[in-house]
């Protein structure tokens, strides 16, 4: 018998809208792995600054939103994507899944241990 040989992830290459529209990810190779940055902010939180005022380092906080790296590390792992993510929002990086859903959505989670959380994002335009 001959080993069948291991399923590869499908590619998550291209923009993708995020689940609540704020905001256009483009993903796609940087190094050896796949990373994504905010391509544009679609729906700005009013109020909410327009730069990166979580960054825990304050010399970085005056940087747009649009361009930051939020998917990062991201290597095949069978049937999906595993990296980190970054939440602009809270400051905060959790481990992270990707995964090409039938229907040609991606599916984001983001986890802590076993607690993950979900989005589902949809091709961009």
């Amino acid at each position: 018998m001959v080993p069948s040989p291991a399923s590869a992830a499908q590619p998550i290459s291209g923009r993708w809208l995020t689940e609540n529209g704020k905001a256009i990810v483009q993903i796609g190779p940087c190094g050896g792995a796949m990373c994504g940055q905010i391509a544009k902010v679609v729906k700005p939180t009013p109020g909410a600054p327009r730069n990166y005022a979580h960054n825990p380092d304050e010399k970085l906080r005056n940087r747009p939103i649009e361009g930051l790296t939020i998917l990062s590390d991201f290597n095949d792992a069978g049937s999906l994507w595993k990296g980190q993510i970054y939440d602009p929002q809270s400051g905060k990086t959790y481990a992270s899944k990707l995964a090409r859903n039938a229907n040609g959505t991606l599916k984001v989670q983001g986890c802590i241990a076993f607690f993950c959380k979900t989005q589902i994002w949809t091709p961009a335009r």
